[in-house]
């Protein structure tokens, strides 16, 4: 029988869920089982706990057939616990490293008391953490007590989470959670009010995740009136108890503070619905209200009308507008003038066939954009699409029939304001206030492994220069986020955590790649000058942050390319954030002028560089994703793995799951290309493994998925039968192992 069954009731947190199960996993106390209880979630977090569960026999999956809700989750797993305690998790909370075995010791030392009591600290999306404020409560309770003995421990967050209940115990009394929002409520004041033995531990034992957007609790909605039955419930306790009678008044007072708190916060209940909630409030504080007791002041709002409550309200905020308003904002004469215009054509209806493209900062007709844009011009013409381009200089490099707009003229905030849809792989710099009806299409640039977003709150070197509350608000436009594969999938609800809806359309640039013919290579080496016949080596480094500037020379191209033999060329394609910095002046240039290398840094298209390449060298570059879907060999150059994930953060450990070989050192990388390894049978059994991974939805229909289902509205298109497309070798005549 193990001390402890953590029971984590599981509904669309794929972006958290891992973060949680290894957080109690990886704990120096062994002696637990996890009851992990999958309530119907509709994203990967029942593929996640089946992985875990087929790696560690301490934990067991539960997946209910249909969606029940948070407490009665929880009841669904308490049947299959064995444990002398119960721990309820959360599936986006974690526990803090050596939590479980604190526990255990005081447990121990209070002889096994029914209920034991430990602190948490809020951790915020933004990186802060703080500590609960009633923290002093628990370090001043000694050995074993009643609530009667400290009463002050039902100020504490009425929550399931912050305590372990003994198992016996809670099955004696038939405790369980009711269906509904505030299901801990019922639960936790019968549970502390029943207790014989109560203990405290002053450690912090939980990191509570304050997340950005996606809290239920924070969710506008009718179903915020659950509290008034939740604290019937605690009521029809109370009845059931005459022993406990004494403690009316102070739940009665519990409950109207609770209400009222609802019914203040701004996003709880809808605005038409606010009266009724006072007025159901006020009725609760009337049936229940003990005899001969005085109300409290802040309390005797709920004597009286909604429509006086709001006066006081209204009342309370003009004090504080008031106050706010002490230091006169000053608005700039042009900011008034683009708000008027931005006001203007806010008026008029949006224009259904209109769409507005950027790429990589208003670059050009490129990348994930650029591929949808493209199609759309095929499929749907009556579509007019519109790119924003930084400057006259990079618009005079678009196809004549190309239509644009220079960003912060009128024109553009006029079309900014009509747009239907607007498709961009980098945040949108500033645009007016989204208007309803206008879709948003987010593409990134490529699967993550390093951080990004609000993951590099982690990360302060890395997050120098970068305004992460401004890029999530950003975001929060987003109503479509695509990916290539689950892990981007992940990863990108957790690094930005806004509503939008994740589709797993694959990469539409990539559609070059997956569709691509054996002459598509060819012609690339022709326009770069390559001769027939050459094995093309294409290295691309990645950007550095523990380094200024971002560049470390972590090879002597001009010895590596010499290593190679002259039926090798190697071809060098630098990361954008390197492209216009030292890199290439300190040698980079001089050696293409010599003919040694060739650059490809400034080739727009890089799928046109990945599909002349033969095998493709790379330290941490996302081209290797794209890269796998050629099935052509990778070599990873990791010399600096530690310091790279030091800095910049990694999301797994890419030297342990690689794409092909990994080389550690100069040495280990020259000899890998003298033997001809690079192009081996482990090489490819380990590519095999990636591309499984990290290729599993782009099937070269992703540019059409993405116009039909998102700007045509032609829900549930499916591409047509093809058979399985073999990917094609770059130079025609398969791998040229290398001498």
């Amino acid at each position: 029988m193990p001390r402890f069954s953590v029971i984590v009731p599981v509904f669309k947190v794929q972006g958290f869920l891992r973060e949680c199960l290894d957080s109690v996993l990886d704990q120096s106390y062994r002696d637990i089982e996890v009851i992990a209880v999958d309530d119907c979630s509709p994203d990967g977090c029942g593929a996640i706990l089946d992985e875990y569960a087929a790696l560690d026999p301490r934990v067991r999956v539960l997946h209910l057939p249909r969606n029940v809700g948070l407490g009665r989750a929880r009841n669904a797993g308490m049947p299959h616990a064995t444990g002398d305690f119960l721990l309820f998790l959360d599936s986006d909370d974690t526990l803090t490293p050596g939590a479980l075995g604190t526990m255990a010791d005081r447990l121990d030392e209070s002889g096994d008391p029914d209920v034991l009591v430990f602190d948490y600290a809020r951790t915020y999306w933004w990186g802060g953490t703080r500590r609960n404020v009633l923290a002093h409560v628990l370090a001043a309770a000694e050995g074993t007590f009643t609530v009667a003995e400290h009463p002050e421990f039902l100020d504490l967050l009425m929550v399931v989470w912050n305590k372990v209940y003994r198992r016996a115990f809670v099955h004696e009394h038939g405790f369980e959670f009711p269906p509904g929002y505030y299901e801990d409520t019922p639960w936790t004041f019968p549970v502390l009010l029943s207790a014989e033995r109560v203990a405290a531990l002053d450690r912090i034992c939980l990191h509570y995740r304050q997340r950005r957007q996606g809290n239920i609790l924070s969710t506008t909605s009718r179903k915020h009136f659950d509290i008034h039955d939740q604290y019937e419930r605690v009521f029809a306790f109370l009845d059931s108890r005459p022993e406990l009678t004494s403690w009316r008044p102070c739940l009665h007072r519990k409950m109207a503070e609770h209400c009222l708190d609802i019914l203040a916060k701004p996003d709880r209940l809808p605005p038409s619905d606010k009266a009724e909630f006072f007025r159901r409030t006020a009725a609760l504080f009337r049936a229940h209200r003990p005899a001969d007791t005085a109300v409290d002041a802040d309390l005797r709002v709920l004597e009286g009308s909604y429509a006086l409550y709001r006066v006081r309200r209204q009342a309370e905020r003009g004090r504080r507008e008031i106050a706010r308003r002490a230091a006169p904002v000053r608005r700039s004469a042009a900011g008034r003038i683009r708000g008027g215009w931005s006001s203007l054509h806010a008026r008029r209806p949006l224009d259904p066939h209109l769409a507005v493209y950027s790429a990589f900062s208003h670059q050009g007709v490129l990348g994930d954009p650029g591929a949808i844009y493209r199609k759309a011009r095929e499929i749907a013409p009556h579509l007019r699409g519109v790119w924003v381009v930084r400057d006259e200089e990079q618009a005079a490099l678009l196809p004549p029939d190309v239509e644009h707009v220079l960003p912060d003229t009128l024109r553009h905030r006029q079309l900014l304001a009509r747009a239907t849809y607007f498709v961009n792989n980098v945040n949108w710099p500033a645009l007016p206030a989204k208007r309803p009806g206008s879709v948003h299409v987010h593409t990134h640039q490529g699967t993550p492994l390093k951080y990004m977003a609000a993951d590099l709150l982690e990360k302060p070197g890395a997050r120098h220069g970068v305004d992460v509350p401004q890029i999530l608000r950003r975001a929060d436009r987003w109503d479509y986020s695509l990916v290539a594969n689950r892990h981007s999938e992940l990863v990108w609800e957790r690094a930005y955590p806004c509503h939008f809806t994740s589709l797993r359309t694959g990469s539409p640039r990539n559609d070059a790649l997956v569709n691509a013919g054996p002459e598509a290579g060819r012609a690339v080496r022709a326009r770069l000058g390559i001769p027939a016949g050459q094995t093309v080596v294409l290295y691309a480094p990645t950007h550095r942050e523990y380094v200024r500037g971002g560049h470390t020379d972590r090879i002597d191209l001009a010895r590596f390319a010499a290593g190679l033999g002259p039926e090798h060329t190697l071809v060098v394609r630098l990361h954008p954030g390197l492209a216009t910095g030292p890199a290439r002046g300190t040698g980079l240039t001089e050696l293409h002028r010599r003919g040694i290398l060739v650059d490809a840094t400034d080739v727009p298209d890089v799928e046109d560089v990945l599909l002349a390449a033969d095998v493709l060298l790379t330290d941490y570059s996302a081209l290797m994703f794209d890269y796998a879907l050629l099935d052509r060999p990778i070599v990873l150059h990791a010399d600096d793995w530690p310091a790279y994930t030091a800095s910049r953060g990694a999301y797994f450990d890419i030297t342990a799951q690689p794409p092909g070989h990994v080389s550690r050192c100069y040495r280990e990388l020259a000899e890998l290309f003298a033997t001809g390894a690079w192009a081996d049978g482990e090489s490819a059994r380990l590519r095999a493994a990636f591309r499984s991974r990290f290729c599993e939805f782009d099937d070269g229909h992703a540019a059409e998925r993405v116009v039909r289902t998102l700007l045509l509205g032609e829900d549930g298109w499916l591409p047509p039968e093809t058979t399985a497309r073999v990917p094609a070798p770059a130079s025609g005549h398969g791998l040229v192992v290398s001498s």
